[in-house]
């Protein structure tokens, strides 16, 4: 066998991949949209998962967690350690779906215990996708590089019109103010951001102040989902929580 039937062949190979590899991409997204186009009004929580139960955002992460399941939102997170498990944790206990979307990785963190709903992707861009798809908001404590890389893609995607507005909560005021501050003075004042991007984000230490955020969110999703001929369902479910929210 020549060397141009050993290209062909290993180029036919490498097509096969690719074909194989968009299967296995759409089974992910059919298997994601399928096992969560029911959860309801969720929530998703973002941060370290490097911080113990001892830590205070972990027991901060699981409180809030805890206050917006009894106000009847599921709980989203990544599905691993720290402030995934804590958030797990809290919807669990209040009763509501905990959601967590894991992902394989080489270094395999294990999947936390409080996981109602359990998902596992291949594909981080899928999973990145079940983790936005049905968030009514972002609630992101303090984090390493995966929760920055999470904050700024939402941030992104809304400053570009890419997803409808909700709003980004940066809960531990500590944590987040030199951030705030770095983007205010130095990316502000070349140029890089405009004034209005920076009220993409919201600032806080308070849970009961996030189950406000967010169930203001709702109301205003629902207003607008009202002018909209879609999701009557989530529509239904949205104005439901609305009212005993009231």
């Amino acid at each position: 066998m020549d060397v141009k039937e050993l290209a062909i062949i290993e180029e036919l190979k490498a097509r096969q991949g690719d074909v194989w590899s968009i299967l296995r991409i759409m089974s992910e997204f059919v298997h994601g949209f399928d096992a969560l186009s029911r959860i309801g009004p969720a929530v998703t929580f973002f941060g370290s998962s490097r911080v113990k139960p001892d830590n205070k955002y972990y027991k901060l992460a699981e409180e809030t967690a805890y206050k917006l399941g009894c106000n009847g939102f599921t709980v989203i997170t990544g599905g691993g350690p720290g402030i995934m498990e804590a958030a797990n944790k809290g919807a669990k206990r209040a009763g509501v779906h905990s959601v967590g979307i894991n992902i394989e990785i080489p270094k395999q963190e294990e999947h936390n215990p409080h996981q109602t709903i359990s998902l596992t992707f291949k594909y981080f861009f899928v999973r990145k996708v079940m983790l936005l798809r049905y968030a009514l908001s972002y609630i992101i404590f303090p984090g390493g590089f995966g929760t920055f890389d999470e904050l700024f893609e939402a941030a992104t995607l809304i400053q570009t019109g890419k997803t409808y507005p909700f709003p980004v909560v940066l809960f531990g005021t500590e944590y987040w103010n030199p951030l705030m501050e770095f983007m205010k003075n130095t990316m502000l004042r070349e140029g890089t951001i405009s004034p209005q991007d920076l009220n993409i984000f919201r600032l806080t230490d308070d849970p009961d102040e996030v189950v406000e955020i967010v169930k203001e969110e709702a109301r205003k999703k629902l207003k607008f989902l009202e002018k909209c001929d879609i999701q009557p369902d989530i529509r239904e479910v949205l104005d439901r929580y609305v009212k005993e929210g009231t």
